[in-house]
């Protein structure tokens, strides 16, 4: 079977062209990454791969992991301006099978694709073999799934979790919650950690000082030089801020789900931001859970650093997923994991 299968973000675009018949060792025919709001539409984006691509087969199906809730082969994603249907998208590239999956459903699937050196350990334990396992991260947006055992291996479940409302630890983010809410009215968890929540970090902890606001947005890449400059207190306050944030987060998903199984931290800022993520800050912020705590201190707690997870994943379920399952958020597959 000719595939391909992509990993569309708010921010970029990871697709490849592979033999899905062909196993996972075998190279990818062509594979690329695009930066997202250079195409008006997910067609115009498979257009351009397909065209590039340049190969002597056409493709006989695809399979796009999506930031957003599915519904009946159809969703409006989250953080780019974009509604794609898998009907219309076959009909208009020649495509006899398009599929959707949930971007963080493929993250989950991608999993069980790493290697040894595709993470690090945050909090060290024993993973049990039928524990479930569940998968977060922040990028353009938040992220979250998680996987329960089935016979030879693991069904993904979606969710939204990272639309749950925000809330506060500490008079600090108590004031924090009050900025955003001014800003954005209802206020989510991915308002407040995600890449398009950095900038409403720095304005914050520079209103916090006193100091006045950036003319410009500044990004994730801009925070984090101006952090390590040693020249901006306001942005080495927005780092630890986020890294609080962060491990308060992966918190929550522990005493949520309890996935002895393995807790995976995956997205774009994960990998660039290691080094935060990695500090005993992190932890401690993620263990802050009262009585709890000990849930937290058995579950073993990964970083993903391979970049291809969601792409991988999404290869993943085209391979194992049955013909007629979709997948969508709120099909009765996946409602009881929503």
């Amino acid at each position: 079977m000719e595939l391909i299968a992509g990993d569309i973000g708010g921010t970029k675009s990871w697709l490849v062209w592979v033999d899905a018949d062909a196993g996972g060792a075998q190279p990818p025919r062509y594979e690329k990454r695009y930066a997202s709001a250079d195409f008006d539409s997910g067609a115009a984006l498979l257009e351009r791969f397909i065209a590039e691509a340049n190969q002597p087969v056409r493709p006989d199906a695809a399979i796009l992991a999506l930031p957003g809730p599915l519904d009946a082969r159809r969703v409006a994603l989250t953080n780019l301006d974009w509604t794609l249907d898998a009907a219309e998208l076959g009909a208009a590239l020649g495509i006899p099978r398009v599929r959707f999956v949930n971007d963080f459903q493929a993250a989950a699937a991608g999993v069980a694709t790493l290697g040894a050196a595709d993470s690090v350990a945050l909090n060290a334990g024993a993973p049990q073999a039928d524990g479930v396992r569940a998968i977060t991260g922040a990028g353009t947006g938040l992220g979250l799934a998680f996987m329960t055992p089935e016979a030879g291996g693991w069904r993904t479940h979606a969710t939204e979790g990272g639309h749950v409302d925000f809330a506060p630890a500490g008079a600090a983010q108590a004031r924090l919650l009050d900025f955003l809410r001014a800003r954005h009215g209802h206020v989510s968890w991915e308002r407040a950690l995600s890449g398009s929540a950095l900038d409403d970090l720095y304005r914050f902890c520079r209103i916090e000082r006193g100091q006045p606001l950036p003319e410009t947005a500044v990004d994730g890449a801009a925070l984090a030089a101006r952090a390590a400059s040693g020249d901006d207190p306001a942005a080495e306050a927005a780092v630890s801020l986020f890294v609080d944030l962060y491990g308060a987060w992966v918190g929550n998903v522990a005493l949520l789900y309890q996935p002895f199984g393995g807790l995976y931290i995956a997205g774009g800022i994960a990998a660039h931001w290691a080094d935060h993520l990695g500090s005993p800050r992190f932890m401690a912020a993620a263990l802050d859970k009262g009585r709890m705590r000990g849930v937290v201190e058995r579950t073993p707690i990964h970083l993903i650093t391979c970049a291809r997870l969601g792409v991988q994943g999404a290869v993943e379920l085209a391979r194992t997923l049955p013909a007629n399952e979709y997948l969508d958020s709120n099909t009765a597959v996946t409602r009881s994991g929503t």
